[in-house]
């Protein structure tokens, strides 16, 4: 059975998650049929439908790989990978606000090429941990990959 100081931080861990999703999602959403509607896009681009099903998922998978990590057991490689989820969620969190909400394709591309070296870091780190909160988070990286080469086509593009 999980304790209770356990179920407070994993509500904590997916409150703390979600917030950035919702912050995301409310710059992001007004953007998408006006400016971002109006950029040209690489003919791979994923349907309109596929985000707001995607990141659900990934933010849950996150938060169970945040929460897990700090469940383990203390140690400095618990602190480091507890850290480098701190700094790749802070990234996560410039990302949508420097891309849709200042329309800066550029330092999108900066941020969101920080972000693949940091949540790489963060897998590379959290595999010392727990390698299941490692794996939780491969789905979410695959998904930045796949993002990165977007934001790069994107500016290519224009």
């Amino acid at each position: 059975a999980l304790s209770y100081s356990s179920i407070a931080a994993l509500a904590c861990s997916m409150a703390i998650c979600f917030t950035v999703a919702f912050i995301g999602a409310r710059v992001t959403t007004p953007e998408i049929p006006t400016w971002y509607a109006s950029l040209a896009k690489p003919s791979w681009t994923p349907p309109r439908i596929a985000f707001p099903v995607v990141w659900p998922i990934l933010y849950f998978l996150m938060a169970l790989a945040a929460w897990m990590l700090w469940e383990a057991p203390s140690s400095p490689y618990r602190n480091a990978a507890l850290v480098a989820f701190a700094v790749q969620l802070s990234l996560n969190a410039v990302w949508s606000p420097i891309f849709f909400g200042r329309h800066d394709v550029r330092a999108g591309m900066i941020v969101i090429s920080a972000l693949v070296v940091a949540i790489g870091i963060t897998i590379l780190i959290a595999l010392q941990v727990d390698r299941t909160a490692a794996v939780l988070l491969v789905p979410y990286f695959a998904w930045i990959l796949f993002a990165t080469a977007l934001n790069a086509r994107i500016l290519a593009l224009n």
